[in-house]
């Protein structure tokens, strides 16, 4: 597995990531960046996580053996359809982002013949975005999710799952539907829930702020993450996060009546229930062996 050129679309903090990662691998022999904000380009390339870049998609396009979109999902659309007639046959398109679903589908449709797309997750980040963030170590040990298709090309598939594996990922396959449905509940709803979190605090008074311990810091940690990217996700996945979201105000509605009742004994059932759940996947994730295969 070698990549002659490859194009990162959007040189943020994974974008920046994943071109560090094949650096550090030896896999590609240059890479090219394209992103909105020159300044930008100019400052990855300084620090040598971009060989050179490209301020129009032709530029960008000729001659990559790989495209990885790690841009903002709700993008992905227009740019694929900007760069499509550039990709030579043979080429290889992935992605980063948090939301598949139709959009996988919307992806393939959008490649020319000969140029195979591949939707791939990596979860893993953290609260920070931007190139300054940028480190492949984030990779080591974390989750990434391929979202084959009945379309997909398998020897494609099987170049991005090694790249990944290469990378440091446990990779795991999905559907595009599962994929949403999945992350809707373990990441897209907690980063939504952190927000209203901190709006709530907000409101109630802002004073209060001063008095916050690790708890809260530890809670609310990812409502500091990009809210253009998920804004995007909120946006794009919007069904499953309706769905889940009404799961969780279900679970509100019954604190707030218990609390109101001064219901003993359902409020220690529930917080003992939840407190169970999350010592196992504690454990489950300090002793991997235990996992379920």
């Amino acid at each position: 597995m070698f990549f002659e050129k490859t194009a990162i679309i959007g040189v943020g903090l994974l974008g920046a990531t994943v071109a560090l990662a094949m650096k550090r691998h030896g896999i590609t022999r240059r890479i090219c960046g394209f992103g909105r904000n020159e300044a930008n380009l100019k400052n990855a390339l300084s620090r040598g996580i971009i060989d050179d870049y490209a301020l129009n998609l032709k530029d960008l396009a000729e001659g990559a053996d790989l495209v990885v979109f790690a841009a903002p999902v709700r993008a992905f659309r227009a740019i694929a359809g900007g760069i499509s007639p550039y990709l030579k046959a043979g080429a290889i398109v992935t992605d980063v982002g948090s939301v598949k679903g139709a959009l996988v589908y919307e992806m393939e449709a959008a490649m020319p013949e000969g140029v195979a797309f591949v939707g791939a997750h990596p979860i893993a980040g953290n609260d920070k975005s931007g190139i300054d963030a940028a480190n492949p170590d984030i990779f080591i040990g974390a989750k990434c999710i391929i979202t084959p298709t009945l379309c997909t090309d398998k020897a494609a598939c099987q170049t991005v799952t090694s790249m990944w594996k290469l990378f440091g990922c446990k990779v795991e396959e999905l559907t595009p539907e599962m994929h949403d449905e999945i992350l809707s509940s373990i990441s897209h709803l907690p980063h939504i829930a952190a927000y209203a979190l901190v709006n709530a605090v907000q409101e109630i008074n802002p004073e209060y702020f001063g008095y916050s311990g690790p708890g809260f810091m530890d809670t609310t940690r990812i409502a500091m993450s990009s809210s253009e990217i998920w804004r995007d996700i909120c946006i794009l996945n919007k069904d499953n996060i309706l769905k889940h979201l009404n799961a969780y105000k279900q679970q509100i509605e019954q604190m707030i009546e218990d609390i109101k009742n001064s219901n003993e004994a359902s409020l220690t059932k529930e917080f003992e229930k939840s407190g169970e759940v999350r010592r196992k996947l504690r454990n489950e994730r300090n002793n991997p062996g235990n996992e379920n295969k």
